[in-house]
């Protein structure tokens, strides 16, 4: 499968996600089958991907796993796919540093070789944005910038006239526009959209997005950009499955508090050899039986406190389980649980599994946001001290603790040169618990030593809960 395009931005809040999301349903009404991609780190966009083409929706970050291993991802995902459709992240050409290309949509699409549609926000101009799509067409002479989309037109007739001006001016082709409707407007709350499992209004959302870009946009045109792309460079095989039929069960905590999990690094954890059992913390599910460790993703710990807190049989089972050894990795929403408590955005204390020190409280406004370099200040299920890996935060909650954590797992700075190092997250035994989430996709080695550990810990357990 070579067909792919990237969906790219003027800049952030321009209306990529439901226009991918309408692309990829109405190229599905078609008969297509679409492979979803997002650019950067993110959770939310993808789960409205993934309903979007039935298939679930994965991440492309070179910044953070390497371009060799994003590069295999990516032709792993569009395995049985016709093409592939990928969201950018922020504008087009934003990514880890101010200088470079690093980490943006324009890196990602150039290692893909992919080409481009720029979507562009016309809502306050005429003529000008013929400008603006001049200077992404020119600003980098080699990127395949192949066409644009025009949002948020007030009539027909002001989005012709925008189309006609950018074509005249830069010759690219406007390949379909949309109005500013609210029925194109999906709902929000902090950390971005709201999730597309818990939107009512998700099915009439993505059909109307499907509808309105079956109606103006130029769909043939768009599938012969896509086609346009040059076969795929072969991708080196960095992940190479392992048989686990008899491997250990990794308990996964899996609904609406915890879902902010990459599809990447639950296929490398499977490869290595975890057989993986979703649990629900807050339909009140305790750890499977036989577990031999535990994956608490982040999400919204923070909407679901009071069925969190009446779980009190997992807290236990978490206890007891980190007092005998087995590997947990609590990321962000997780580590927000692991706390002795959590304060919503109501004021509302309640009381956490206490594994890690301290309180957690929710604030108004992003406590955190970025990209982060990392060096492990103690041995970790993930990496031995001194070793370093890549990650991101966004987050809108504080951890409250009297001093410096008491027991950190990373030494951490942000993606920029010169950005001073500060301790962060928890570590005690085989616990890592931080708001860090890390892409198993940077390392190979990191989901062996996970899964690794995890299969000397089954190999303590008495026969039965083995055998379960």
């Amino acid at each position: 499968m070579t067909a792919r395009i990237v969906v790219a931005g003027a800049e952030s809040g321009v209306g990529k996600t439901l226009v991918t999301a309408g692309l990829i349903g109405a190229l599905r009404r078609r008969g297509r089958v679409v492979q979803p991609f997002k650019c950067g780190p993110d959770y939310i966009d993808p789960g409205w991907h993934g309903f979007a083409a039935g298939r679930p929706c994965r991440n492309l970050d070179p910044w953070m796993t390497g371009e060799a291993a994003m590069r295999e991802s990516f032709a792993r995902g569009c395995e049985g796919a016709d093409l592939a459709v990928v969201e950018g992240v922020m504008g087009l050409f934003d990514g880890s540093q101010f200088t470079g290309n690093a980490g943006s949509t324009a890196c990602i699409a150039a290692a893909i070789d992919a080409p481009v549609l720029l979507v562009i926000d016309i809502s306050g101009s005429a003529r000008s944005a013929a400008a603006v799509a001049l200077g992404f067409a020119r600003f980098d002479p080699n990127l395949p910038l192949a066409g644009v989309v025009l949002n948020f037109a007030g009539s027909e007739r002001h989005a012709r006239g925008c189309a006609t001006a950018i074509t005249e001016t830069t010759g690219l082709p406007v390949i379909g526009w949309l109005p500013r409707l609210a029925s194109l407007t999906a709902p929000r709350r902090h950390l971005g959209l709201e999730l597309a499992a818990d939107c009512g209004a998700r099915e009439a959302t993505l059909a109307c997005a499907a509808d309105a870009i079956g109606e103006r946009f130029d769909l043939g045109a768009l599938m012969r950009i896509a086609a346009s792309a040059p076969a795929l460079r072969p991708a080196p095989l960095v992940f190479a499955p392992v048989p686990a039929a008899k491997g250990p069960t990794l308990a996964l905590a899996q609904d609406a508090a915890f879902s902010f999990y990459y599809q990447d690094d639950l296929d490398i954890l499977a490869a290595a050899g975890a057989k993986i059992a979703p649990f629900s913390p807050i339909a009140g599910e305790r750890l499977p039986e036989g577990a031999a460790g535990v994956l608490l993703g982040g999400g919204y710990p923070e909407l679901f406190g009071k069925e969190l807190a009446a779980n009190e049989g997992l807290w236990r089972d978490l206890s007891e389980l980190h007092a005998r050894g087995a590997p947990i990795l609590a990321e962000c929403g997780g580590f927000m649980a692991l706390a002795e408590s959590l304060t919503d955005g109501e004021g509302v204390r309640r009381r956490m599994a206490g594994l890690a020190p301290g309180e957690v409280r929710m604030t108004p406004r992003v406590a955190a946001l970025g990209y982060r370099q990392v060096t492990a200040l103690a041995d970790t299920p993930l990496v031995r001290a001194g070793e370093t890996l890549r990650g991101h935060e966004f987050h809108y909650s504080v951890w409250d603790l009297q001093g410096a954590p008491p027991a950190p797992s990373w030494s951490m700075r942000g993606s920029r040169d010169g950005e001073a190092a500060v301790p962060a997250g928890h570590s005690e035994g085989n616990l890592l618990a931080s708001y860090l989430h890390v892409p198993l996709a940077q390392r190979p080695e990191i989901a062996a030593r996970f899964v690794g550990q995890m299969r000397d810990f089954a190999s303590r357990l008495p026969s039965r809960a083995r055998a379960a």
